[in-house]
């Protein structure tokens, strides 16, 4: 995750470069390390150097860390040719490299060769089953073919090796939810609250789902985790609120009524609500009383 300084410091070297005050160099090193793809950023002013002998001899190695950067950015953009020319100059270089290599199949993918994409896919894991890059480009590859559930084989094999990576729960969770296969993109959210409890988007996404499962039990941990949700963002998100009176008319419609604990809970995320409209949604304040008015909440 980049930090506020980081971006900060992004812009003010994107700025900088954009507006002819030099440090490309600079910023697309800052780019590579933020882990960023700013593809058509980079695209421009990597070119702009590699097409400057006396830049681009100045980078030393780095050079070749530039034209793989470059590549990338190429194919993100769809500049097949730049990205060919790039990919060129590396395998000249660095012959039976397997990160060459992996550009290679990344182009063949850009060009959607499908099956020629697959099969250097294949060879290249083969040879190094550990690559986590070319794993996620199957997740990719498969997302682009139109094969949702080919996305949602290779994720699960995925996440058997590194099953660390938040970023890949949290893209195989949100493929669940598209599918309607709410328990299985649950169980993806519990174990992304495990690995990182203080995030409470991950908190949310749980209860939405939970709360969409519906049944007395889900609706009541949905109406924890909304409140967590709540108390992790200091009382200011406004969904986790409405999710938790939503939660509270639904279990009242369960229970008949009978649990005083959850009315007075809903009290405080409804006057929590109703005072956050006044200052600033006045004007729809009055569709808000409406709406906690028809769950009953009192």
């Amino acid at each position: 995750m980049v930090s506020k300084t980081e971006e900060s410091q992004l812009q003010q070297l994107e700025n900088q470069v954009e507006n002819g005050g030099g440090g490309a160099w600079e910023y697309l090193s800052l780019v590579r390390k933020l882990k960023l793809r700013r593809s058509d950023k980079v695209l421009k002013h990597g070119l702009t150097l590699l097409n400057d002998s006396k830049q681009r001899s100045a980078l030393g190695a780095d050079e070749w860390t530039l034209y793989e950067q470059v590549a990338i950015a190429a194919l993100d953009c769809q500049s097949l040719d730049v990205a060919k020319d790039c990919i060129k100059v590396l395998q000249k270089k660095f012959q039976d490299s397997k990160r060459v290599g992996r550009l290679e199949a990344m182009l063949l993918e850009a060009k959607g060769s499908w099956a020629e994409a697959e099969k250097a896919y294949s060879s290249l894991l083969e040879d190094n089953p550990l690559d986590q890059v070319i794993s996620m480009r199957r997740v990719a590859m498969a997302k682009a073919r139109g094969d949702i559930l080919g996305a949602i084989d290779w994720l699960n094999k995925y996440l058997e090796i590194f099953m660390a990576d938040h970023d890949a729960w949290r893209e195989l969770a949100e493929i669940y939810v598209s599918l309607q296969m709410y328990k299985q993109a649950a169980f993806c959210y519990e174990e992304l609250i495990l690995c990182q409890p203080m995030i409470p988007l991950h908190h949310l996404a749980y209860a939405d789902v939970l709360y969409t499962i519906g049944g007395l039990e889900n609706l009541q941990t949905a109406k924890k985790y909304y409140a967590s949700t709540i108390e992790l963002t200091g009382g200011k998100n406004i969904r986790a609120l409405f999710g938790l009176c939503l939660c509270s008319s639904a279990i009242g419609q369960v229970t008949k009524g009978r649990n005083s604990e959850d009315k007075e809970i809903s009290g405080l995320a409804a006057a929590a609500l109703e005072k956050d409209y006044k200052k600033n949604s006045p004007d729809k304040a009055s569709v808000l009383g409406s709406t906690l008015k028809a769950l009953k909440l009192n």
